[in-house]
């Protein structure tokens, strides 16, 4: 093993994601490490690409996503990529406004129904 990379398992362990995740990350060509014999050896770049992929699926992006986000900065650039980045952000955001609206809105209806059955004004029979 070459200095400053990890194998298969310390991946695994550093990011907390099982043999089948980092796997799958490599099939669909997120994550490209350098092989010797059956071991799989994770540099600097792919250690930093895993950080990316993460922190993309934590904020709600598809991997297909990730995937050309990842592309394009081997292929255009930074600039390009940071472009795009922020373009599929906002997006992200408004999905994510959306998705807050509708779920304090049932937040206030389910706390409002708990309400009025804790205080006797509906009877348990009614919850329907």
């Amino acid at each position: 093993m070459e200095a400053g990379q990890i194998s298969f398992k310390d991946m695994c362990a550093r990011f907390d994601v099982t043999p089948r995740t980092l796997r799958y990350y490599e099939y669909i060509e997120l994550l490209r490490p350098r092989r010797d014999g059956r071991s799989r050896f994770y540099g600097p770049r792919e250690v930093a690409r895993m950080i990316l992929i993460l922190r993309g699926r934590r904020f709600g992006f598809t991997l297909e996503e990730i995937r050309q986000w990842l592309q394009i900065y081997e292929h255009q650039g930074t600039e390009a990529q940071m472009q795009i980045w922020v373009e599929g952000a906002d997006r992200q955001l408004e999905v994510l406004a959306r998705q807050r609206a509708e779920l304090d809105a049932t937040i206030a209806d389910l706390r409002a129904l708990r309400d009025s059955v804790a205080s006797g004004q509906i009877k348990r029979s009614r919850i329907g």
